[in-house]
């Protein structure tokens, strides 16, 4: 078994005590509690979106958004029902859940290309990820297991290179020929404030097949309220329209309040990243429509990794994921 999902199956029955204050007595069929990957930030704008200009209440629904943040994780919230919602950061989420035998499906994405990045000094010998083969490189422990599998699969990067990332960024700043993993809206500014311009190396322009940002739902929910996930869905899809497009303000005071160490100028950051790189309605959403999913990419993910030993042959990739809520363009 694969250590990720070994890891994934041992924490599971830890999941809930005590992450989350209890549901509303008076919970209604209307009422959905959605779960966060993060703190809040401009990346789940499209969500706080929804919420702030009134789109899931117009559509029926009560919604309450829950910042994720250290030591929560959402593939358990959402397996153990601590949840009705939940935001899965990549495409590795639904399939650990499958693989686990939880009944969850991703129902849309927000982003048609993870954020993650690798991120280096100003320099001559590194153009292209590919130049960074046999070069130390500091990753997450949790990226062992994620975006490292496809660049070992991809570049031939060995696990020799791997440095510790501990989101300190004062190891990278000193050094200047260090890599570092970071996120496309997050570790770019940051250095940025400390009068550094980085070479961003956005994974997903070299082919790195995850979505990110998915919308989990469990299949229970699925069967016995379909029109609620429906509607779940086409608010959150207006939602991201309407905050990279519109005025959105009101959700960014919503993030502000949920997470105090969001400012203005980190989510307008966010927020330009997002639309320079089509990060939500680029790809198979500029022909599909915002939350668009497809077949074909799903199996390119799950093929690479079944490549990489990450999931076996015959597990049903399928159950990860539904198309039958997305808007049909």
């Amino acid at each position: 078994m694969h250590k990720a999902t070994a890891a994934f199956l041992c924490g599971l029955s830890l999941a809930v005590a005590g992450v989350l204050a209890p549901r509303p007595a008076a919970a209604a069929d209307e009422k959905i509690v959605f779960a966060t990957d993060w703190k809040a930030e401009a990346e789940h704008g499209g969500f706080y979106q929804a919420l702030a200009s009134g789109l899931y209440k117009k559509a029926g629904l009560d919604v309450i958004i829950h910042e994720g943040g250290p030591g929560i994780d959402n593939q358990q919230l959402i397996a153990a029902g601590a949840v009705d919602m939940a935001m899965g950061s990549n495409s590795f989420f639904p399939l650990n859940l499958v693989q686990a035998g939880a009944p969850v499906k991703a129902v849309m994405t927000s982003f048609q290309k993870d954020p993650q990045v690798l991120m280096t000094h100003p320099r001559d010998d590194i153009k292209t990820l590919a130049d960074m083969k046999g070069k130390p490189i500091m990753v997450a422990d949790s990226s062992i297991t994620t975006f490292w599998v496809w660049l070992h699969a991809k570049f031939g990067f060995e696990d020799a290179q791997i440095r510790k990332y501990t989101f300190n960024m004062a190891p990278w700043l000193v050094d200047k020929t260090a890599i570092q993993q970071g996120y496309l809206s997050s570790e770019p500014y940051m250095v940025g404030k400390e009068g550094v311009t980085p070479q961003v190396y956005l994974l997903a322009d070299y082919g790195y097949p995850s979505y990110a940002g998915m919308v989990l739902v469990p299949q229970k929910l699925i069967d016995t309220k379909p029109a609620i996930v429906k509607a779940f869905v086409d608010a959150s899809i207006q939602g991201w329209h309407d905050y990279l497009y519109g005025d959105n303000k009101a959700a960014n005071e919503l993030i502000k309040k949920d997470n105090p160490d969001e400012t203005d100028d980190l989510i307008a950051f966010g927020v330009a990243k997002m639309k320079e790189h089509g990060m939500v309605d680029g790809g198979d959403a500029a022909t599909l429509g915002i939350g668009a999913m497809t077949d074909a990419k799903w199996q390119e993910f799950f093929d690479v990794m079944v490549s990489q030993k990450v999931y076996p042959a015959d597990l049903d990739y399928k159950k990860a994921y539904t198309l039958e809520f997305l808007p049909k363009k």
